[in-house]
């Protein structure tokens, strides 16, 4: 994603992402590596209707109580020597995270993957101040090496290939002496470890998100499968975590309700390799830890989001699985969402940050299949959500001319039930003769936007209301 690009060249970036050879491959990773382990890993636990259940209601009951969690949170990290930093937006939220950097003197800082450091261009900011800001995650500092923003929101390399990683790592690593081109996973994990633990050792400031917030605490609940995270915490003077104001869960018993939905959710695994929960500075009876402890807390707009029509997307623990899922997202990737957070929740959340008129192709690019509200461990019902905003985008007379044609002309079939039945039993033959017989069409006139990237199915039967008046007679 370029700096200058944007949601609105949503449909340019996609035709090229479907003629991208090595991204398709590339995609073609997601079924087995994310849908399949995640099926497997949920048929193993009976309880997990119960337990998605269960977390619904501790998210929906923890935004109803918002303001009383969020103080009781901020009084825990007090009472455990951290602060709290209450931030409007990402400005605010910026020059909060460069004021402890600048007070602490800080010339490094060690980072770990956060969708909220992305949301509010944390990276850009403490570089154009000076600090030297490493990425702990193996796949984020691949992508600083290449100056690109994640593609995924928890396998931000999943458009890469080994080659391209390759090619990355002997460019930039030359300066360190380094001119061999590496064929493995092991030669490259080798010498990133070799290069990087130097820098963690002397990091001053760590900066990390968080999954979770605990109220009754006052803890961070970090997942990896690195132990990258840890790293940041434990090794700089300094801690700060960066989360927004959702985040936030009443007890550690609930916390741990929604950890059992998040890693089979995303990833098929029991849990990650890594659970930590941090809270406060270090004590006197610690064996390390950061001498100092910060939560820079983010609204940006979601305050305002309890009282709209997108309040249940605040329930997202971010697990990617409705991405994951898409076949949107399966086809065209990440990057071509241009915004900070892609697939179907990016959808929803980008045209509520950016603004409708600046997003709208993106709650457009969906067929409103329904794969991402049935996989979502938390319930949320995008599907819902994307036509709330083609609605919104509607009203705003923001959408095509002859998009808001053709509506028209369908919502006058609709209703006139005898000119709807003719134009369907017509439609239905054309698609039929189309299709030559075998259930699908890989060319349809006017539709090529659908069949660039997958077939169109074409019915085998009468129509609907012919089949429905049959029976009912």
């Amino acid at each position: 994603m370029s700096a200058a690009a944007g949601p609105r060249d949503f449909p340019a970036a996609a035709k090229r992402a479907l003629g991208d050879a090595a991204l398709q491959q590339a995609l073609g990773n997601i079924p087995a590596g994310f849908q399949e382990k995640r099926k497997n890993a949920i048929a193993r636990l009976p309880e997990w209707d119960a337990l998605v259940d269960a977390a619904t209601g501790i998210k929906n009951h923890t935004l109803e109580h918002l303001d009383f969690y969020l103080e009781a949170f901020e009084a825990k990290v007090a009472a455990q020597g951290g602060q709290v930093h209450w931030c409007r937006d990402g400005g605010e939220a910026r020059a909060a995270v460069l004021a402890i950097c600048r007070g602490a003197k800080a010339k490094r800082v060690l980072k770990s993957k956060s969708m909220i450091a992305e949301e509010i261009a944390l990276n850009a900011a403490l570089e154009e101040d000076g600090l030297d800001v490493v990425e702990t995650d193996l796949g984020e500092y691949v992508l600083q090496l290449r100056a690109e923003a994640p593609s995924h929101i928890i396998a931000p390399i999943i458009h890469l290939n080994r080659d391209q990683i390759a090619d990355s790592f002997l460019e930039a690593h030359k300066k360190y002496g380094k001119n061999k081109r590496l064929d493995s996973a092991r030669e490259l994990l080798n010498e990133a470890r070799e290069i990087l633990r130097e820098k963690f050792i002397t990091g001053d400031v760590g900066v990390t998100g968080a999954n979770l917030l605990v109220a009754e605490t006052g803890s961070a609940v970090i997942v990896t499968n690195e132990g990258n995270a840890d790293l940041a915490v434990t090794l700089p003077r300094v801690h700060i975590v960066i989360a927004s104001i959702e985040k936030l869960v009443p007890t550690v018993p609930e916390a741990w309700t929604i950890l059992r939905l998040l890693a089979r959710s995303a990833t098929g695994q029991d849990i990650t390799a890594y659970t930590t929960f941090v809270g406060g500075p270090r004590r006197a009876s610690d064996a390390d830890g950061p001498g100092a402890f910060h939560v820079v807390l983010l609204d940006n707009r979601r305050a305002e989001m309890l009282g709209s029509g997108f309040r249940d997307m605040l329930r997202c623990i971010r697990c990617a699985a409705c991405m994951n899922h898409c076949p949107v997202y399966a086809a065209v990737g990440g990057h071509a969402y241009n915004s900070v957070y892609p697939g179907p929740m990016g959808a929803v959340l980008t045209p509520w940050f950016g603004g409708i008129g600046n997003a709208a192709h993106l709650p457009n690019a969906s067929t409103l299949c329904g794969r991402c509200e049935d996989v979502c461990p938390m319930r949320i019902p995008i599907p819902k959500m994307l036509r709330l905003w083609r609605e919104k985008e509607d009203a705003a007379k923001l959408s095509s001319r002859r998009g808001r044609i053709a509506l028209g002309l369908w919502a006058w079939a609709a209703k006139h039930p005898f000119a709807y039945r003719l134009g369907a039993r017509i439609a239905a033959r054309a698609l039929r003769r189309l299709s030559g017989g075998r259930g699908r069409i890989a060319r349809l006139p006017f539709g090529s936007a659908w069949t660039d990237s997958r077939d169109f199915p074409a019915g085998q039967g009468d129509t609907f209301q012919s089949l429905y008046a049959r029976r009912g007679r």
